[in-house]
């Protein structure tokens, strides 16, 4: 339920910042083509953009979908497997980790200040989807550690449905 929960989230965060990015993209190029170029254009786009990436690859962690090289994991068995993926996972968690405590360092120096081409917007603000983005990331990785220790050959629940739903055979 919970993993439900925060896949439908992260996709519907996806869908809206990608279509907030295509948005500012299409309106920036069209007034810089009418020889009217929006000073903010450029700046926004660009936190679009690093938005839209550290939500897509939670996202992605969670649906187990990212590279990776499985064949080392496809060939243990047992015990053996369980250590593999289980130490993995750990390194995993800890980079994620490293990366929303910097991250949080972060924000926290650049309080008070604000984008160079929105003084309205806080800079801080802009950055914070640095420690938000790994913290969803770790958040994926726990949800999805069952799917990652399922034998190979298995389907979590949810991805079962989705072949289901695929086969014509239910409901979405």
């Amino acid at each position: 339920m919970v993993k439900t929960g925060v896949r439908r989230f992260l996709e519907g965060a996806v869908l809206v910042l990608l279509a907030a990015l295509a948005t500012v993209v299409v309106v920036g190029v069209g007034f810089r083509k009418a020889g009217a170029a929006l000073v903010w254009y450029d700046e926004v786009a660009s936190i679009l953009l690093a938005w839209l990436t550290y939500y897509g690859a939670a996202l992605a962690a969670l649906r187990r979908a990212h590279i990776g090289v499985p064949t080392l994991t496809q060939r243990l068995t047992g015990r053996a497997r369980i250590a593999v993926v289980l130490v993995a996972e750990g390194a995993i968690i800890a980079f994620f980790a490293a990366v929303a405590w910097a991250g949080w360092q972060v924000v926290r120096v650049l309080e008070g200040t604000t984008l160079v081409s929105l003084p309205s917007v806080p800079a801080a603000l802009a950055q914070s989807v640095i420690p938000i983005g790994a913290v969803l990331f770790i958040l994926a990785q726990l949800l999805s550690l069952k799917d990652a220790l399922a034998p190979e050959d298995a389907l979590s629940p949810e991805d079962a449905r989705s072949e289901t739903v695929a086969a014509g055979e239910g409901e979405p």
